[in-house]
């Protein structure tokens, strides 16, 4: 185990002072519990943890801000397995931009050299940004006032092709002598392969806005997920850790059967990471639908990329769809349904069973509102088969579980 200098401040990690194994008793027996009433007990499979459970967030985000009253500001020690060339960093902080996480529920900004969730080369572009604005005087953003030029710094790390893009919030378009910038952050960390402004200049909590440019390299980054090769652009969805992601749908995989299934629907499907999966390995007809357009367009270029021509992606509302495709009588034999935290609608459920697929796999990173849903399809003759709990988040709360229903009565 180890410690955290910031724990009590931070707040994000609520587990971190509690032994991993504990932590993994613990998120196992809430979803026993939780499950207890749908599923009989040999149907609730441990859970799967990670091995090695520290530094697995693969996308690091860090505001920038001034120290107040324009103080020297103590940093946090650093947490162990950081970097030399990081501490060297927090030390010039001590000029007077602060960059870290926030305080939970506060906008009070935690100045740290690490965390030991988040990955520790990303960690390390966030303080070679640090130290080149020292450098050249750049001003960090002032949420009181309104003025400062950088924002935030979000730096994505490919898991497998180890490739970072590093995404720079500004407080306007122009940004003086960017290229000498560019160059010079990326003389400090190799890895950078591409860089990117992104302006937002609303008084807002809300990370991106809505222009961006490309700085250097091409605008994205290449990772494997699942033997799949996905373009990760600064807006792309895409999991944070990705380990734990490939033990993830790997479960859903194994739980569906895909190879017997000939038509798919991936509802909520987002990038398309798991329907492009399931068509290349079943040469099923997928169709994944998600109401996001930039989803649906980095699902489509997925597509391409990795040459499916089985896989087709719209962009809707998931409801409508599936209502749609009731009434149309559309045939499918398997769903993959993995909704946001607030879980699906009656209306999608309902639609669902009209359709009457043999399987449904439900993913979800909210076991409570998925009991809910459970409960209404199996009033649709659903039972539960299998139930994987997944711990995606160590040292939190969160647990994300996958689930499997199976068509028991005929269609009504």
């Amino acid at each position: 185990m180890k410690d955290c200098p910031v724990a009590k401040r931070c707040g994000a990690c609520q587990c971190i002072d509690v032994p991993y194994a504990e932590q993994l008793v613990t998120k196992d027996a809430f979803v026993r519990e939780l499950f207890a009433d749908l599923a009989p007990a040999k149907a609730i499979r441990p859970i799967l943890g990670m091995d090695e459970p520290y530094y697995y967030r693969n996308k690091v985000v860090s505001p920038f801000a001034p120290a107040p009253n324009g103080r020297k500001v103590q940093t946090a020690k650093r947490t162990k397995g950081a970097s030399k060339a990081a501490s060297k960093g927090a030390r010039s902080s001590q000029s007077g931009i602060l960059t870290g996480m926030y305080a939970l529920h506060s906008h009070q900004l935690i100045d740290t050299q690490g965390c030991l969730v988040e990955n520790q080369a990303a960690n390390q572009v966030v303080q070679a940004i640090r130290s080149i604005m020292l450098k050249h005087d750049m001003q960090p953003y002032n949420e009181d006032t309104g003025q400062g030029f950088i924002r935030h710094a979000v730096i994505r790390v490919g898991h497998a092709s180890g490739e970072m893009l590093v995404t720079i919030v500004t407080n306007g378009e122009e940004f003086h002598s960017s290229k000498a910038f560019c160059r010079e952050l990326v003389k400090r960390c190799p890895a950078i392969t591409t860089i990117v402004q992104n302006v937002n200049t609303s008084a807002t909590n809300v990370i991106l806005g809505s222009r961006e440019r490309v700085l250097y390299g091409p605008g994205f980054i290449l990772d494997t997920l699942c033997g799949l090769s996905f373009r990760i652009s600064s807006r792309s969805f895409y999991q944070v850790n990705a380990l734990q992601t490939e033990v993830l749908y790997e479960t859903a995989m194994e739980l569906a059967d895909v190879i017997d299934a000939r038509a798919i629907i991936d509802a909520y499907c987002g990038t398309g990471t798991i329907g492009l999966v399931a068509a290349k390995r079943s040469g099923a007809q997928v169709i994944g639908v998600d109401s996001v357009e930039s989803a649906i367009a980095d699902a489509r270029q997925n597509a391409r990329h990795n040459g499916i021509e089985n896989a087709q992606f719209v962009a809707a509302d998931a409801t409508q769809f599936m209502l749609k495709q009731a009434a149309e009588g559309e045939a499918v034999d398997l769903v993959f349904m993995d909704p946001p935290r607030a879980g699906s609608t009656p209306d999608f459920l309902d639609a669902l069973a009209t359709l009457a697929p043999a399987r449904v796999v439900y993913i979800s990173c909210n076991p409570q509102t998925q009991v809910r849903d459970l409960q209404i399809l199996s009033e649709h003759g659903y039972a539960v088969k299998a139930v994987q709990s997944v711990d995606m988040f160590p040292h939190t709360k969160h647990v994300e579980t996958v689930v499997l229903l199976s068509r028991e009565m005929s269609r009504q």
